[in-house]
């Protein structure tokens, strides 16, 4: 067992595992370390409660509160003839304390009451500092065992602006928590959290100005997605202004005040309050991570090799710490391989060939795998099929044909080498995709596959059949 042996020294038994953090991975890790018969498995959390990011102040509160005012956006916005629907918002507080009660749940029933169920497993709450390769060590209490794991996560990053701090802002974390809607909102940042947020408030009811640096959002993506996604929210009403260099920021008497120079011109900006979702930042500061000899990068991300160990022989590290990949599914996967080879010696390497990612705006931003670019920066000779969904029968009755589903594949195998999907419920399309790239299905078996007339997913089917035909020349149905 782990022994807590106040200032002095102890050594830890064999099939041992301490785990630092609190979130996906740390509980993956755990319910793991259980599955392989550790003896004992203690998790060390501080910071954010139990289950970490994204049942606090990701995930679950986001995605929720996105729901809630997409079903505002739709009753307001309905495209069909001879019904007339509406909606407004009554109470924002009790949307809040909604999506708080939801949180609460999830928390206690996959996260508490887990750790409940496992008697080899403790729970303890306090700020660890690693030792060396086996021991940490929290206030006077000294703990050890033969493996530790880092699951720390990552917080939100702010940039060093003139004023910011000052000014007062808010981040992922304190905007879900807002008892009153914000009359006006600048959202710093064109990514995940910012465009998720920034659509988010605008289809609330706030007027919202995105700022972000890149010369258009969601920087990695193709222009044709991006552009596409950009005159949606527009259309919504956000104005989202590109090549925008933040100079200084203060609060005045109309709010939060953005001094910022677009693409070379000076502008100011006025906002009751405003959103930094300009990155993320890893969790390692304090916890004695390179004074134990764990090698960090640049930015402060721990450095592992493909089987998740650190350069410090029997520590371990998995998720958002690590700066990859940053999902609460990759971090649960991670957790859980980094315990099965800290305890087992499985030496099995960290595989992300179809991972598969979504943006949770409206329309959705789905992805799997290589775009056009990358395929061929890689030296695959790459083509690719695009289908906007004006040609998907399920989006015409639906009216609303938002968007594009794009495939690409390496002509001389016929394989699917990634996907870019632009969809409302774009992300329901990607798993087809994603299952074709992990085992080797080619476009051609995509195309002669049954898919139901009149879904969604039949685009897909569509999409692959645009690399040899003119889907305009076909009939419903027709392949």
């Amino acid at each position: 067992m782990i022994s807590c042996c106040g200032n002095g020294g102890c050594e830890g038994a064999a099939g041992t595992l301490i785990i630092i953090g609190g979130g996906s991975a740390a509980f993956s890790a755990a319910t793991r370390a259980v599955e392989l018969g550790a003896g004992k498995v203690t998790v060390i959390n501080d910071g954010l409660p139990t289950g970490g990011t994204c049942v606090n102040v990701g995930c679950v509160p986001s995605k929720t509160l996105i729901r809630a005012a997409e079903s505002l956006y739709r009753a307001n916005h309905n495209p069909f003839s001879g019904i007339k629907t509406s909606g407004i918002v009554t109470d924002f507080s009790a949307i809040i304390e909604e999506k708080r009660q939801l949180v609460a749940e999830l928390r206690q029933a996959k996260y508490i009451n887990v750790i409940g169920d496992l008697p080899q497993v403790q729970l303890v709450k306090g700020q660890a500092k690693l030792l060396d390769g086996h021991s940490v060590e929290i206030g006077t209490m000294r703990l050890t065992a033969d493996h530790i794991l880092i699951a720390t996560g990552a917080t939100a990053a702010i940039p060093e602006i003139p004023g910011l701090a000052e000014a007062g802002y808010l981040t992922n974390e304190s905007a879900f928590e807002l008892e009153t809607l914000p009359e006006s909102l600048i959202v710093l940042g064109g990514r995940y959290i910012a465009l998720e947020c920034a659509q988010m408030f605008a289809r609330l009811g706030s007027r919202v100005t995105v700022l972000q640096r890149s010369n258009h959002i969601l920087p990695t993506e193709s222009e044709d997605i991006t552009n596409a996604l950009t005159g949606y929210l527009t259309e919504e009403g956000l104005e989202i202004l590109t090549g925008a260099a933040v100079e200084q920021v203060h609060r005045g008497k109309q709010g939060v005040v953005v001094r910022a120079k677009i693409n070379d011109e000076k502008r100011e900006f006025t906002a009751a309050q405003i959103l930094v979702a300009t990155g993320r930042k890893p969790n390692t500061r304090n916890i004695g991570l390179e004074r134990a000899g764990v090698l960090l990068d640049e930015h402060g991300f721990i450095e592992v090799s493909p089987t998740l160990q650190t350069t410090l022989p029997g520590i371990w590290a998995a998720g958002d710490v690590l700066g990859q990949n940053m999902f609460v599914y990759t971090a649960a996967y991670e957790g859980g391989l980094a315990a099965e080879n800290a305890l087992t010696k499985a030496d099995r390497l960290a595989d992300y060939t179809a991972l598969p990612w979504v943006v949770f705006t409206d329309p959705q931003v789905a992805g799997i795998g290589m775009d056009e670019r990358q395929a061929r920066a890689a030296g695959r000779d790459a083509e690719v099929a695009t289908l906007p969904l004006s040609y998907v029968p399920r989006a015409i009755a639906a009216r609303d044909s938002r968007g594009l589903i794009k495939l690409i594949r390496d002509k001389k195998t016929d394989l699917l080498l990634g996907a870019r999907i632009l969809a409302p419920e774009g992300s329901e399309l990607l798993m087809e995709l994603a299952m074709a790239i992990k085992f080797g299905i080619t476009v051609r078996q995509i195309r002669e596959s049954f898919h139901v007339y009149l879904t969604l997913s039949e685009g897909v089917k569509l999409a692959a059949i645009t690399f040899g035909k003119d889907v305009a020349q076909l009939s419903c149905c027709a392949t």
